[in-house]
């Protein structure tokens, strides 16, 4: 599978996110693959700059690389209950281009977070955000990353052996999905 195109979305902004690494490390125990990160910083969606302006280019790319990859991964921090506004902004500014660039696409979503729950609502909320965009989300292992600043070694790897059999679990599931 070593020309799978995986394309992995953090919920935060942050240089050290866990979960930006949590989504590195599921590529990495995905396989042979080509991934690379999507870009959320982007303006807060306004449907007046959408109408004077159209959709920003960085918009349009972040589109399109969705529509190109074979298999998406998200994960995002638990943020006052939910996901994080930057997630949310991307997806809703994603909703506004051309076709929809999510619909059947495999998709995985986990999140990770410093409380005892690992961001458990969070990713309930993200689950429902997805339904209108149609993809194949992918049921479980649900991945929810408890205590997230104190689970990965110095190369970003897990080191819980439950979390990463989980994940490898999770991503050998996205991997038979993109297959399907």
């Amino acid at each position: 599978m070593a020309d799978v195109k995986l394309l992995g979305l953090s919920g935060s902004l942050r240089a050290e996110s866990a979960n930006t690494m949590l989504v590195k490390e599921a590529a990495r125990l995905f396989g042979p693959c080509s991934f690379g990160l999507g870009d959320l910083r982007m303006p807060l969606y306004d449907g007046d700059a959408e109408t004077a302006d159209g959709i920003p280019d960085m918009v349009q790319d972040l589109s399109d690389r969705i529509a190109a990859a074979d298999a998406v991964i998200i994960s995002t921090p638990e943020y006052n209950k939910g996901p994080s506004g930057v997630l949310k902004n991307a997806l809703d500014w994603v909703s506004r281009t051309e076709g929809n660039p999510w619909a059947g696409k495999p998709l995985a979503v986990m999140s990770a977070a410093a409380g005892r729950a690992g961001g458990e609502r969070a990713q309930m909320v993200l689950r429902g955000f997805m339904v209108p965009f149609r993809p194949r989300i992918l049921q479980g292992p649900e991945i929810h990353l408890a205590d997230c600043t104190n689970q990965f070694d110095d190369n970003g790897h897990l080191t819980g052996e439950v979390y990463r059999r989980e994940l490898t679990t999770l991503m050998q599931a996205l991997a038979e999905e993109v297959a399907r």
